[in-house]
């Protein structure tokens, strides 16, 4: 019957993630629309959508501490960077699935995850190393949703103090636990990335409205540390694809992600360099006392339509970053394959407890993406995948039967080898080294003037 054959792919020969004909059958044409996507737009969707959620309004205050032409241009490069690494990534898995099932192993009821390509391709100490970085990273990131939730909704309503609105939106976010997979986004993904793009042009448009304040300085950079600390938030911005892995895995198609997130790196620089280089122009060095853009902004209702849209991204951004993370906790208690969404909801339920005490304990809206970006991002998202792909493309027979051959206009194998070096000795030493140092810094700044578990980080008076 048709609906029982099973399409193998020439590039990778490896079989399409469900029978076409199963789908078809088993999901209304309602469903297939808003809800079960595996597209090369939904994965271009949900990589845009995901990159940029409440980074966006750090970047401001990110171009306070780097000035605006080193802001500028480390956009431009880390937007690159991150491009070049989730290529590396997709390359990676587009091997290991192609090794895997010309085994016979079927993985049409299982979700490859990053650190299980780390495994199959390099052994445990990879996967382990993988496991630790990209588990923490998003768990910080699930983290920084929950504190930019409470942030932003307290410009709208004062009323209640931010930790309270972290509370709330702690089990809000909670309920993301119903979501079975990337499959699912559909719909989020693209509004997501449309409440983005408003709040991009939102914060551009506001921003030159507004004009420059009174007395407006650009004294950035004025300091090593605050230099740093800037630029790995940018390093985390474009550090997004910690679930390129989840991402590709959902499509029809894997082996058409190589350009998606270049595509989507392309189109989130259009929202970020304008909105961050407007808010500079206008308020200068004031943003480096008010990390949330929103903050500086007066009250109307654009501006409530953007912290309203954001809050909702915020939800949909804290669904793509937990949902590896229940992934990974079904896989260890035995419920991966369970096909009840109830209990599956159910056994994810504790993942989301120590998310949500760690946003009350560090509350630090702005300093934390920085720590995070430069301890956890620059090892998940840019030394890894390079130190992998050169690791196991090393033997001359692995650069042979490669499944994904580096281009020609790149270098081939000798351009890729230099490129990964390069990548991992400057992360290593500027996001890493100096980076880590700068945030580590200003992150225990935060904790020795505000302390751990504050009611109200950076709260304006209140109306």
């Amino acid at each position: 019957m048709a609906s029982e054959k099973v399409e193998t792919i020439v590039a990778g020969n490896y079989v399409e993630m469900e029978r076409e004909g199963e789908v078809k059958a088993s999901k209304s044409k309602l469903s297939r629309y808003f809800w079960h996507g595996g597209s090369v737009y939904d994965a271009w969707f949900s990589c845009a959508s995901n990159q940029v959620a409440q980074v966006l309004l750090t970047l401001p205050y990110s171009f306070s501490q780097l000035g605006m032409l080193s802001g500028i241009l480390f956009q431009l490069f880390y937007g690159l960077m991150g491009s070049w690494t989730a290529y590396l990534i997709s390359a990676l898995y587009v091997e290991y699935r192609t090794r895997k099932e010309r085994e016979k192993v079927d993985f049409r009821n299982h979700v490859i995850q990053w650190f299980e390509v780390l495994d199959g391709l390099l052994g445990k100490h990879w996967r382990n190393a993988g496991l630790f970085f990209n588990c923490t990273f998003l768990l910080f990131g699930s983290v920084i949703q929950l504190i930019a939730c409470a942030s932003n909704i307290y410009y709208i309503n004062d009323n209640l103090d931010k930790r309270t609105w972290t509370y709330i939106f702690g089990a809000c976010c909670a309920t993301t636990v119903f979501i079975p997979s990337f499959h699912n986004y559909r719909i989020w993904s693209f509004l997501g990335l449309l409440m983005t793009t408003y709040t991009a042009w939102y914060l551009t448009a506001a921003a030159l409205l507004h004009g420059q304040v009174e007395g407006v300085t650009h004294s950035g950079p004025s300091k090593l540390v605050l230099y740093f600390t800037g630029a790995t938030n940018i390093l985390y911005t474009f550090g997004g694809h910690a679930v390129t892995v989840e991402i590709m895995h959902a499509m029809w198609k894997p082996q058409k992600f190589k350009l998606v997130y270049l595509f989507a790196t392309l189109y989130v620089l259009t929202l970020t360099l304008p909105s961050a280089a407007a808010m500079y122009w206008a308020f200068g060095d004031m943003l480096l006392d008010h990390s949330n853009a929103f903050s500086l902004l007066p009250r109307s209702g654009f501006r409530n339509a953007a912290v309203v849209v954001m809050l909702i991204h915020q939800f949909i951004t804290f669904g793509f970053a937990c949902t590896p993370l229940y992934f990974v906790w079904e896989k260890a208690i035995g419920m991966h394959k369970t096909k009840s969404v109830c209990k599956r909801a159910l056994a994810r339920l504790p993942v989301v407890i120590p998310i949500w005490f760690l946003a009350i304990i560090f509350p630090f809206f702005g300093p934390i993406n920085s720590t995070v970006g430069s301890l956890l991002v620059s090892f998940t998202v840019y030394i890894i995948p390079a130190m992998a792909h050169m690791i196991t493309f090393a033997p001359a027979s692995a650069r042979e039967n490669a499944v994904e051959r580096p281009a020609s206009f790149l270098g081939g194998w000798v351009g890729h080898y230099c490129m990964n070096a390069f990548v991992v000795v400057w992360v290593l030493v500027v996001g890493f080294g100096f980076g880590g140092w700068a945030s580590m810094l200003n992150f225990v700044h935060q904790v020795d003037t505000f302390g751990l578990f504050t009611k109200c980080y950076q709260c304006p008076p209140r109306h």
